[in-house]
């Protein structure tokens, strides 16, 4: 079930952040959810502001889930996880940004540089010829559409390539799948299915970044909550009568329990449910992929890249190697940010902090010369490796599609579900995360 825009503008009305106690009464149901990322926030916030009785169990120390701000370097705030509202005309981040007064920045696909390895230059490249490349990734998906059986994208393109690829050739589609589908996504283009990785939907606007942290937003919406911090749910029993769940040292039980775990959680299978959860379900959590996108940032005493840039590009022969960096220094912030996604991000996670920022280093100084400076120091995430997680968002995989995430939607008993890989207008996003957790808050309220 996808949540309209014009829904969720309705739904601002209809769960405003105030409390309403008309609910409040001694047989109003109680509901438990199940983690306080943004998911389980926005379901929180919306059930607790019509005065029913909420409690949010979360497994860290902190609320925000995949949105985490780190304030390691105190004066200059960074985002490990989310990092920016995606299109920020009518996208309700924007109403919550609003709301809580959240300072935010804008960038820009289209201010962005081109820097080439120079062994792609003695081969005469001068750019990423991006018309040619988009051209026939379009062709092989239109192609992929038309069959019988879905395929990766991967091997998409390779059936509509017809005689071998000259080293150049190799590197600018390297290049564009990997900036535009595994950088986007966050699965490898082995594993993205070419019939229905497109099948989402965007809001317009600029993209934006919050300079004082994207924590602001779930802080904001906790406010007030309910919130268990440090539990981590190891079964779920439900039945007709209500729900129970039992953590490292708690048991809680309540009428109705909202599940907000990400979706590399429910493939590991580290929350047993009881009884089994239905069929289509597990097919969906087997079929959808869990993907991988990591970041490095990386800090200097001095800015030594142009500072009116926004995204800094490397094109070379290494596929997938530190293709995309984010300049700071419009926030003020003396830092780099640089991207790696799906196999190439799970091959470096098992690397040493300094070989990463060896590697780094490396790159950055085919960029700009070897007369740069070290960094001074780096921080570096390594989400698959994180048991509360077990990667980044959740894509169309070979053989998946909105059918699936509707599948996980749905409800199991009085179990209800919600978080981004649950949304098939807008999986892998804040914001839709944030639409489906008060999409199922408004399916509990219908109980009432």
């Amino acid at each position: 079930m996808t949540f309209s825009r014009r829904e969720f503008l309705a739904s601002l009305a209809a769960y405003p952040l105030v409390m309403n106690t008309s609910l409040q009464a001694a047989d109003a149901p109680t509901i438990l959810i199940i983690g306080a990322g943004i998911a389980g926030l926005a379901a929180a916030r919306s059930l607790s502001d019509q005065g029913l009785k909420v409690t949010v169990i979360e497994a860290r120390e902190r609320t925000g889930g995949r949105i985490h701000t780190s304030r390691v370097w105190p004066e200059y705030p960074l985002d490990l996880g989310a990092s920016w509202i995606h299109g920020q005309r009518q996208n309700p981040i924007t109403e919550l940004a609003n709301a809580a007064q959240a300072k935010r920045i804008a960038t820009s696909y289209d201010n962005a540089e081109l820097y080439i390895d120079a062994r792609l230059k003695q081969l005469g490249v001068q750019g990423t010829n991006e018309t040619a490349m988009e051209n026939l990734v379009s062709k092989a998906l239109k192609q992929a559409a038309n069959l019988d059986t879905d395929i990766s994208l991967q091997a998409a393109v390779e059936r509509v390539v017809n005689k071998p690829l000259g080293s150049a050739y190799q590197a600018q589609l390297n290049f564009y799948l990997n900036s535009t589908y595994e950088q986007e996504y966050s699965g490898s283009t082995q594993e993205i299915s070419a019939q229905t990785v497109e099948d989402n939907e965007e809001f317009s606007g600029a993209d934006v970044l919050f300079p004082q942290g994207y924590d602001q937003i779930p802080n904001y919406l906790a406010q007030g909550l309910d919130v268990r911090l440090g539990q981590i749910v190891s079964r779920i029993n439900y039945t007709n009568a209500g729900v129970t769940v039992k953590t490292q040292d708690q048991t809680y039980k309540a009428d109705y329990a909202i599940i907000t775990v990400p979706l590399g959680v429910l493939k590991r299978k580290t929350i047993q449910f009881n009884p089994s959860l239905p069929a289509a379900k597990q097919a969906a959590i087997q079929r959808l992929g869990m993907g991988l996108l990591n970041k490095a940032y990386l800090r200097f005493n001095t800015v030594f890249w142009p500072k009116d840039i926004d995204w800094l590009e490397y094109l070379s022969p290494d596929a997938g190697c530190w293709v995309e960096w984010v300049s700071f220094a419009k926030t003020g912030a003396p830092v780099l940010l640089g991207f790696h996604a799906a196999d190439r991000a799970r091959e470096v996670e098992a690397w040493s902090d300094q070989a990463l920022i060896a590697d780094a280093m490396k790159v950055l100084k085919a960029m700009f010369g070897n007369a740069i400076p070290q960094p001074t120091s780096a921080q570096i995430t390594r989400w698959a490796q994180d048991p509360l997680a077990y990667g980044s968002y959740s894509f169309n995989a070979v053989g998946s599609s909105n059918q699936d995430r509707q599948a996980l939607a749905s409800k199991s008993g009085r179990l209800y579900w919600a978080g981004e890989a649950t949304h098939s207008a807008y999986p892998g996003t804040v914001h839709g995360a944030y639409l489906s957790g008060v999409r199922a808050a408004k399916a509990v309220l219908k109980l009432v």
